[in-house]
């Protein structure tokens, strides 16, 4: 395809499958990598083997945002990088709202004044939602954010919105509900189940405590969502996309599915922490991905199942490798 591509937050979870996804069709692909005095690229080891080139810079700075565009000339560009830990919002919302929110606006001034034809993608999420107006949850659905997080998002949401209509810029953004994969940051309630079901798995832990237990969530599978990414960009015209399963799921749910993977009793090593709740809880978020159905013809493959056990498999791997290797 010879198609070139910038994407921030490159080291995270998303930023890995979709960097492995676009190499696969043949882009040339750089990521934009915050500058840190510790190992940020455990997820692109294969990836940087096989090409991926790291551009330093970061979504504060709109300077090194303009060189990283003037050094990559993308055809396309992937705005994944965000403060995306959403408890860690209310410790953190200037930051929060700086990265998450501001830093959008800063890529898409700078793809303005650089190259007004790169086609831009704004990773927007279903925190935006927040206190649900309707279920499921369409592109029509009104926002009601409850954590800075979700607000920031809003704001990037609409910011790129305003771009496209002020600027016709090619500008869309994916409104992704849950996604997850072995990939996951262990500090998500997906990864620390699993993560944790492979340490009671080895004796090396014996209780999991967890927050609300009856929390739901459209849950798929982060491997499935990228391809639902690059599709937006490959339209005609620049829409925004609900993309979900459909599907939710309590945390309940998940913890059950995840000990039974490991022939474990969940109840006699969950604990229910009430430290672990949100000061302003999102009880039920279900997405309507109809359109992206229909449109981009985008369908998850994954099921909820078999995400939650793939990662339990993935979790009880790494766990024995540390202890064969001594580490735990």
């Amino acid at each position: 395809m010879n198609k070139k591509t910038l994407i921030t937050g490159i080291t995270g979870q998303d930023g890995s499958y979709l960097a492995e996804f676009l190499m696969e069709k043949g882009y040339r692909v750089f990521g934009l990598q915050r500058r840190s005095s510790t190992i940020t690229t455990e997820r692109l080891e294969h990836l940087l083997q096989g090409g991926l080139e790291l551009i330093s810079g970061d979504l504060i700075d709109q300077n090194s945002l303009i060189k990283a565009l003037e050094i990559s000339t993308p055809d396309e560009v992937y705005n994944l990088g965000a403060q995306s830990f959403v408890p860690a919002s209310w410790d953190q919302p200037v930051l929060t709202g700086e990265v998450t929110g501001l830093g959008v606006t800063k890529m898409l001034e700078a793809i303005r004044l650089v190259n007004p034809k790169i086609r831009f993608y704004q990773a927007s999420s279903s925190e935006m939602f927040g206190k649900v107006k309707e279920t499921p949850q369409s592109e029509s659905t009104p926002f009601y954010p409850r954590s800075p997080y979700g607000v920031a998002k809003v704001y990037g949401h609409w910011i790129t919105i305003n771009y496209r209509e002020s600027y016709d810029l090619f500008a869309v953004s994916g409104i992704l509900f849950n996604h997850e994969s072995p990939r996951r940051g262990l500090e998500f309630v997906t990864r620390k189940v699993t993560r944790g079901v492979a340490m009671i798995k080895a004796g090396r832990q014996k209780e999991l405590r967890l927050g609300n237990l009856e929390a739901k969530r459209d849950w798929g599978f982060a491997g499935d969502y990228v391809r639902a990414m690059w599709l937006m960009l490959q339209q005609e015209t620049p829409e925004d996309y609900v993309i979900a399963t459909g599907e939710t799921n309590t945390v309940k749910r998940m913890v059950e599915i995840a000990f039974a993977r490991a022939g474990l009793d969940w109840e006699k090593h969950v604990v229910v922490d009430p430290k672990f709740y949100r000061p302003a809880e999102v009880q039920l978020l279900q997405g309507d991905s109809s359109k992206a159905r229909r449109v981009l013809g985008w369908e998850p493959e994954v099921d909820f199942g078999g995400l939650i056990e793939m990662m339990v498999d993935a979790d009880i791997e790494r766990v024995n490798d540390l202890i064969k290797w001594g580490k735990i």
